[in-house]
This record gives C-alpha cells, structure tokens and sequence, in this order.
C-alpha cells in the first residue's frame, strides 16, 4: 500500500502532547480528524517524535498508508480545515517500507529562556530573571558528549529499553540581549530528558552548581538528583533528520 510521510510544525500550548489520548487533545488527534474530513475515510498516523504537553515543534512527522489518491492541492485543504496552531508544510510519497520514526536518525530540539518581562515569549520561552553565565552554560553543555548513558536524565518510570543517547552537537547562545537559546542534537531522546538537562544546566549558570557537580550528576545515573521543573512553553522540536 502506498505509504505517505506528513511534515507539520504546531505550538503546542492547547495540547496534551503529540499522540492521542483518552479525552485530552492532541496533535496526532487534530491532524486525524482533519485527514477524515478530508478524504471521507479515516487514516491511523504513525509519529516521528513524542512531544509532550505544552511543547513546540518547527518540524515533526506523521506517516499514514492509502490507496486513496493524495495529492500536493491536499496540503492547501489540510490547512484549511486544521485549527490555526497547527500547519501541514508538506504530504510526501516514500516507499512502503519507510518509517518516520525508526528512520530518523537524529533530533534536533531548541529551549529558549528570557530575563526581561516579555508578553510575546510567553507562550514561547520561559522567563527566567536570573544572571547567568553563558560561558559556565556552555561548559556545562560540553560535559554532555563525554556521556552515553542519560539515566539522570529520563523522567522516572518511563519505560524505555535503554538510557543510552549519543549526543552530537549541546551549546548556549545569546540570540537577543535579553533571550538565550540552548541547542541539542541527538540520534534519540529520554522523555523529559531536554528540559531536565536545562533546568540543571541553569544550576550551573547561576553558580549554585558547578559543572563538576553537573558533571557527577551524569555519572549518579540518579533522576532525583537532576531538576526537571523546566516549563514546556520554552522548548521546540526544531528539526527531525533522515538519510
């Protein structure tokens, strides 16, 4: 059966998160319903990438199979008929064996903070009016790529058959006076694992850790000792990568 991968980017703040859930809304629930009244016929989506509630993504995919005839005017229709939150950037042929999940082989996800009061990042940043340090933050981020194994990191009770991540690319930059943003990239991610090395990494930031306790953290492989209150609002997924 013909086989379709969807790109889509959405803000996240009116959902529980990406997959369907029991009387909650979701992405995957949203992007469903509209292929339904789209092609009078429903379509069961496989996604690329959990986000959690309240999360961003610039990119993300879903793939579905049909025989029904899909065309690019669809993306237009899709969009039209979607909430104002959610926008389909592309709907692409791919060969029957092809999967949005287990082909990706790496994620890039974006965490933005600001210090000043600002009504427009409120849905897109967390406010943070702390003095940081960029250069502890991004010795911090460093430490990230000597490590594999991110149990300290991965919210407990999740079932998952391995903590093991490689990390390809983790640094701070100041993108406005008042704005940092922190870039990671991995071939895989432990859920809540961005926002709990934020969180800690903003210790070190602030000089109430220093990066060899950061450091320790990693090697506890102890998720009580990392802090995971980082708000969602703050982070994306920016980036899903295939071959």
């Amino acid at each position: 059966m013909p086989r379709y991968f969807l790109e889509l980017s959405y803000k996240g703040t009116a959902y529980h998160g990406f997959q369907v859930q029991e009387n909650a809304p979701t992405i995957q629930a949203a992007v469903e319903h509209a292929l339904k009244i789209l092609l009078k016929s429903p379509i069961e989506l496989t996604g690329s990438s959990r986000t959690d509630a309240g999360v961003h993504a610039l990119q993300n995919f879903f793939h579905f199979d049909t025989e029904l005839s899909i065309e690019q005017k669809h993306v237009y229709n899709l969009n039209a008929i979607l909430p104002n939150d959610i926008a389909v950037q592309s709907i692409q042929l791919v060969e029957p064996s092809a999967h949005c999940r287990f082909d990706a082989i790496a994620r890039e996800y974006h965490y933005y903070i600001y210090s000043q009061k600002d009504p427009f990042m409120q849905e897109k940043g967390w406010h943070y009016p702390y003095s940081l340090d960029i250069d502890l933050l991004n010795q911090a981020a460093a430490v990230l790529m000597k490590y594999t194994d991110y149990t300290s990191f991965a919210k407990r009770n999740t079932q998952v058959y391995t903590h093991e991540c490689s990390i390809q690319t983790a640094y701070w930059e100041r993108i406005a006076p008042n704005q940092l943003k922190f870039t990671v990239k991995a071939n895989r991610f432990l859920r809540g694992m961005v926002r709990g090395l934020v969180g800690t990494m903003l210790k070190v930031g602030r000089s109430t850790m220093s990066v060899q306790d950061f450091e320790l953290i990693l090697q506890a492989k102890d998720a009580s000792k990392a802090d995971f209150s980082t708000p969602p609002q703050g982070l994306f997924l920016a980036k899903v990568i295939f071959p």
